[in-house]
């Protein structure tokens, strides 16, 4: 719980720095700062990944590498993708930052992203399964908006390390389907594409970077939580000290 707060007190510093005219580059060595500053280190590290964050813009679903050429831009969608490991225990977390005038459409991308997140932690509580969650994220992003969900990668456990069983597919697949049990800590990130679900691994800089295949833009929105045996906690709540639980009385 410790790490999941000090990453929601990351991100509470950095998205407002996320403006026109700074570089990725800048972002994530504030990333680098805040982290180290407070006892922890990037989690993405250990995964050989050269960032704190993977921040991927626009058409970039996730694993952009931070870059002094990436400018942001008006009208940009910056995903910051950030985990942190203070004390041998991970946390993981993303938000979708819009920046200055973002186009309608795109604002309802991120909306409908959100919405599809909290769906899935909704559903996310003892006596469901992983796939309940796939269901609940596909029927928000596809079902009900027609948007491309991607199906290529998926949320996960977390804790000791980054990526750990379950995986969470974000929509109906063939994964394994444990049931969801009280201590279970869990990444749900649904990525979700204005246009088709296909992705491309890589790109003209790098074989991190993963991109829509159609050119079509993205969001990318992710919470860890925690299962409790009567409701599940959003531990990277921004608001932690706040309304960051959903009971659940009557599974």
């Amino acid at each position: 719980r410790k790490s999941c707060h000090e990453l929601a007190d990351l991100f509470n510093e950095i998205i407002p720095r996320v403006k026109p005219g700074v570089s990725t580059k800048e972002i994530d060595d504030w990333c680098v700062e805040f982290v180290r500053k407070h006892g922890g280190t990037p989690a993405w590290y250990s995964e050989g990944f050269p960032g704190c964050a993977c921040i991927s813009v626009n058409n970039h679903v996730i694993h952009g590498i931070p870059s002094k050429k990436t400018i942001v831009r008006d009208g940009d969608l910056v995903s910051l993708d950030i985990g942190i490991n203070l004390n041998g225990y991970i946390s993981d977390s993303c938000h979708t930052v819009q920046v200055g005038n973002v186009k309608p459409t795109h604002r309802k991308l991120v909306r409908v992203t959100r919405e599809a997140l909290l769906e899935g932690i909704a559903a996310c509580h003892t006596g469901n399964r992983i796939s309940d969650i796939s269901k609940a994220v596909y029927h928000v992003a596809h079902e009900q908006n027609g948007y491309g969900v991607v199906y290529d990668y998926c949320g996960h456990g977390v804790g000791l390390d980054v990526h750990e069983d379950p995986s969470i597919p974000n929509c109906p697949s063939h994964e394994r389907n444990p049931r969801i049990q009280a201590g279970m800590v869990l990444a749900i990130e649904p990525m979700i594409n204005e246009g088709t679900a296909d992705v491309i691994t890589g790109d003209e800089e790098s074989e991190w970077t993963v991109i829509t295949a159609d050119g079509s833009w993205s969001c990318h929105e992710e919470h860890t939580v925690a299962v409790f045996p009567d409701h599940t906690e959003i531990l990277t709540d921004l608001d932690y000290a706040g309304n960051s639980c959903l009971k659940r009385t009557s599974f």
